[in-house]
């Protein structure tokens, strides 16, 4: 009975087709007087669009042969497919999906290839449940949302439950130190996953693992991989066939810089690549950008801008079976349709989405309404025996005229850089470590286990990133095991900030004087804010203006996303156990 019902739907759309390109029953919508990028030809030219049941179903109709019931003047605007993130972590901008569409959407994106596995290995034996709520009514988001299931970080059960969720459509990507250890959890993800024909997120660890374990993931049949850092990384990855994501990387944009830098110099060709942001933040958004950022930046870097434009399109949807759908501006297509005035500088003046004007001079104009309340949880403390001793900075080693101390010095955005720790001398005073390296005073990073398992893990150092001349900025991060960075100069104080943060199921807290001065909780299972766009980012702004008070001076991402991107370093450089 199902498949009469598909057979004789099919049969009505298509007969209505015909009947919208005959003249016999209106279109919804003529999109003319535009210039239209034509992604297979890579050539502009000027023309309109035809809409039917959110699909582009003409190229330049014969407006004296057709109905349509709207027709929108593009004002010679350049119409481009709308644009794609081929790997965004859902949680990292700390905001649910409607509050990610405010930010999102108005800079022309309208499809997402979405991870969920720090959400759901966070929600732990929940992760099922949340998955659903997280899930709950996504066709009513104005993006395009397709899904994996986790990789990593949660048990084998969730994730098999997960692969049969919509939208999800394969698995996410692998841990490194499992799948290279021949780990049997691993095995039957990926033997799941191939059963389904889905697709297998790629993260090739190419940093971490000798060259004969990187054979593993292409030869199971791993889809894509944006674990590159420079143009040696670039060229492995294309050479063992991965369609390679060029990503703007945990908040420097040095990371993309280097790589769109190895593209134009060693002259790869742009058909290999695809264009993601990884992480962002949505204050990030909304200043500089998403993918028609990252498209500009493609430009500045030296490529053509309209292959630019193919890396965060054509090439996405073709990587992943799905230019019949979307990426290109063709009969049959999805009308996600971008107009801006520049291809070099995207500028999305209107969004398009199934034909529907949704987003206008960078202002949504329609989002759906879903409460995610239900997903908040309450704090579980962890750390009442935390003593402040345990964060005191002891040197790893004393030189042999006890002058100097060998201590860690970590970098916020040391992954886009040649190190993300380094091992360096310091002063050393009166048996004190004096924080001072080149001349240059840091602050003090500790890295703590939230909940003890026998002796307690911590890890303390010097951090590049974040500056305070008093106080303490402590947060927490729950996956895959619950761990709390703080970042001071004194022990009691940071121990102070530590056992507020741990009231929470997750937050930010910055500390004065054993005193809140600012306080962002991150209640839906310690990995999003239930907040709106405009609390999101007038609570992340309240953080960076509380810590510029103790003599922080904040450049690039604000520092509770600088935190929260640190956790993702520590676990690949097993600093969390």
């Amino acid at each position: 009975m199902k498949q009469a019902e598909t057979q004789q739907q099919q049969l009505d759309n298509v007969r209505a087709i015909f009947e919208v390109l005959t003249g016999a029953r209106a279109a919804d919508l003529l999109l003319r007087n535009v210039n239209i990028l034509d992604v297979h030809g890579e050539t502009v030219y000027h023309g309109s669009l035809l809409v039917y049941d959110k699909r582009i179903v003409a190229l330049n109709p014969d407006e004296s042969a057709i109905q349509v019931k709207e027709v929108f003047d593009g004002q010679g605007l350049y119409a481009i497919p709308g644009l794609i993130d081929a790997h965004l972590h859902f949680e990292s901008q700390l905001a649910h999906p409607t509050a990610l569409a405010e930010a999102m959407v108005p800079c022309g994106t309208t499809t997402i290839f979405a991870e969920c596995l720090d959400l759901l290995s966070a929600a732990g034996d929940d992760g099922v449940r949340a998955a659903r709520h997280l899930f709950r009514d996504y066709d009513k988001l104005p993006y395009r949302l397709y899904a994996f299931a986790p990789g990593k970080k949660t048990a084998a059960w969730v994730t098999k439950e997960v692969l049969e969720m919509e939208p999800v459509i394969g698995l996410g990507e692998f841990e490194h130190f499992t799948y290279s250890a021949g780990d049997e959890d691993d095995f039957r993800k990926a033997a799941w996953v191939r059963a389904k024909g889905g697709f297998m997120n790629g993260h090739w660890g190419l940093t971490a693992l000798p060259d004969m374990v990187l054979n593993y993931l292409p030869a199971i049949g791993v889809s894509n991989n944006h674990d590159v850092w420079n143009g040696d990384d670039i060229a492995k990855s294309i050479r063992y066939g991965f369609p390679t994501q060029i990503k703007f990387g945990v908040g420097s944009s040095e990371v993309i810089k280097t790589l769109l830098r190895s593209i134009v110099d060693r002259k790869f060709p742009t058909e290999n690549f695809m264009l993601c942001t990884d992480n962002i933040s949505i204050e990030r958004l909304q200043k500089m950008g998403h993918m028609d950022w990252i498209i500009s930046l493609c430009a500045e870097m030296g490529i053509s801008p309209i292959k630019a434009i193919k890396m965060a399109t054509y090439n996405t949807a073709k990587s992943y079976n799905m230019d019949d759908r979307i990426g290109s501006l063709t009969p049959g297509r999805f009308a996600d349709i971008v107009l801006t005035d520049s291809l070099s500088a995207i500028n999305p003046r209107y969004v398009f989405k199934d034909g529907e004007l949704i987003a206008k001079d960078r202002k949504l104009l329609k989002n759906a309404d879903i409460d995610y309340s239900e997903m908040c949880t309450p704090g579980v403390p962890g750390a009442d025996d935390l003593k402040p001793a345990q964060l005191d900075l002891v040197p790893l080693e004393v030189s042999e005229d006890g002058t100097q101390a060998k201590v860690y010095l970590f970098d916020v955005y040391g992954r886009g850089h040649a190190k993300f720790y380094q091992e360096v001398w310091v002063p050393l005073k009166d048996g004190k470590v004096v924080p001072e390296y080149e001349g240059e005073r840091y602050s003090r990073l500790s890295v703590i286990r939230r909940y003890a398992d026998g002796k307690r893990h911590v890890v303390n150092g010097l951090f590049k990133g974040v500056y305070v001349e008093r106080g303490a900025v402590a947060t927490s991060f729950p996956a895959p095991i619950p761990y709390f960075v703080v970042v001071g100069q004194e022990s009691e104080e940071m121990h102070y900030c530590v056992q507020e943060v741990d009231k929470y199921s997750g937050a930010c807290i910055v500390t004065e004087d054993h005193m809140h001065k600012s306080v962002m909780p991150i209640e839906i299972y310690g990995m999003m804010t239930n907040m709106t766009v405009d609390e999101l980012t007038s609570s992340a702004a309240a953080i960076d203006a509380a810590l510029e008070q103790l003599g922080n001076r904040n450049e690039g991402e604000p520092v509770v996303n600088k935190l929260l991107s640190l956790f993702i370093s520590l676990h690949r450089f097993r600093f969390m156990q």
